[in-house]
């Protein structure tokens, strides 16, 4: 490891006082949780008068079912929208002028709210998000808007973006029974015809404070964020626990291939094979193996596809969060004049070649170092600790794992990484897919 440690004595050099060089402790993370079941982390951190909050639901599309898909992203917009005491676009607009901003995000797993306010407006943060959660109005009008709105997103996205159109096609043959099947955005006959009801009854249900966890990072107190917190949040009451996904992906028997036709320069592949969830034992040698695969230029996949010898433009893979077993994507688009059963074969070589002889020294402890780097520079700003220590917190088990977490892949051996790759890289489990013109095109 002593290449890590100069890797990261360089690091804070040229950084100064970079908060890599002070990483905080599990101790430096407090947690309590208010009567009405909402828990709530706070990381003090004062190095400027700026604080970070970050809401945590837990639900995603993963928690829909077919003829109300997209719900979630779409309740991620409406969030915006209007409630009891800031109405339509006052959120931002309020937000802004005390100096913060916001953002949000959607995934198959957790829907998540990002706000970034002086230390002056925190009391104010705590106000409008209370508000948003415990009262929002779900007006007629501006749900009709916003499905235009959603409706746009779902077009253009599909119009704009070759791997999305890839990823959710493919997505819906992977998996058989899972709803990791369907896109996040929703199906478009669902947009089309949501109900009012139907997403008050599934706001209802999700948002509640006992379905949340709140990250706090910033130029706070404890005791600051407490007194707000039972202010604001805690007289939300809580509601009855929604009903946990048991749907488990069965076992696939075989290689799934799909075709999709587009007007692309170039064919696209993506390939994917069946993996477990986030934190799980394997977790840590499937990511590290993600890593020998494809970052950098000397990686295997870049060096075989790219360096050596041209045969694609572009090429990565990667293993999101979830809540459930998931997929590992290699993804790579054909260079000119390349085929993409050319560029298949050379991808399912270099794959086949770990599977076989496993990787070397040199690899695993290079990919340690850069993955070990990159967990440290994700903690550079107070907004990255924030997510990373709610993503711990949900997906991993808890956020002491964090501060474990570089330890645990430094632990990693090459044995383990061929052990991973040849249980989960196999003919049965994978499922390939080709966007390419259609015929005669």
């Amino acid at each position: 490891m002593k290449r890590f440690v100069l890797i990261l004595l360089a690091i804070c050099l040229l950084a100064g006082a970079s908060p890599i060089c002070a990483m905080p402790a599990t101790e430096d993370v407090h947690i309590f949780t208010l009567k009405n079941g909402m828990k709530i982390l706070v990381l003090e951190d004062h190095a400027i008068p700026n604080v970070t909050l970050q809401i945590f639901f837990k639900v995603g599309s993963r928690n829909e079912y077919p003829g109300i898909t997209g719900l979630s992203h779409f309740l991620e917009h409406m969030m915006f929208n209007g409630a009891k005491k800031y109405g339509p676009k006052m959120f931002d607009r309020v937000l802004e002028n005390a100096g913060g901003s916001s953002n949000a995000y959607t995934t198959e797993n957790v829907t998540t709210y990002q706000d970034w306010v002086p230390e002056s407006a925190l009391e104010l943060i705590f106000e409008m998000e209370a508000d948003r959660m415990g009262s929002l109005a779900l007006d007629e009008k501006i749900v009709e808007s916003e499905r235009g709105v959603v409706l746009s997103e779902y077009t253009t996205g599909y119009e704009n973006s070759d791997y999305e159109l890839l990823d959710d096609q493919l997505r819906s043959v992977a998996y058989q029974a899972h709803p990791y099947r369907w896109p996040v955005i929703g199906y478009e006959s669902d947009i089309r015809n949501w109900q009012r009801l139907d997403i008050k009854d599934y706001f209802d249900r999700y948002y509640a404070p006992n379905n949340a966890i709140a990250v706090v990072v910033g130029d706070v107190t404890l005791a600051q964020v407490k007194t707000l917190a039972e202010k604001y949040l805690e007289p939300i009451p809580a509601r009855a626990p929604p009903r946990a996904v048991h749907t488990r992906e069965p076992e696939q028997r075989g290689e799934k291939r799909l075709f999709v036709h587009k007007d692309v320069s170039s064919p696209h592949i993506l390939i994917v094979y069946h993996v477990p969830e986030t934190g799980t034992a394997d977790y840590y040698a499937l990511d590290l193996l993600s890593a020998i695969l494809s970052q950098g230029k000397s990686s295997r996949l870049y060096s075989a596809l790219i360096s050596d010898k041209p045969l694609a433009t572009e090429i990565s893979t990667y293993m999101p969060n979830a809540l459930d077993p998931t997929l590992f994507y290699v993804y790579a688009v054909c260079a000119d004049g390349v085929s993409v059963k050319t560029l298949e074969k050379a991808i399912l070589r270099e794959i086949d070649n770990v599977v076989a002889k496993g990787v070397t020294g040199t690899e695993i402890q290079k990919a340690q170092n850069n993955v070990v780097a990159s967990f440290y520079r994700s903690l550079e700003t107070m907004s990255n600790k924030a997510d990373m220590i709610g993503t711990y917190e949900i997906f991993f088990g808890g956020y002491q794992k964090l501060f474990t977490a570089p330890e645990v892949y430094r632990k990693v051996t090459a044995m383990d990484i061929k052990t991973v790759a040849a249980k989960y890289f196999k003919k049965t489990n994978r499922t390939v897919g080709v966007l390419e013109k259609s015929e005669g095109k």
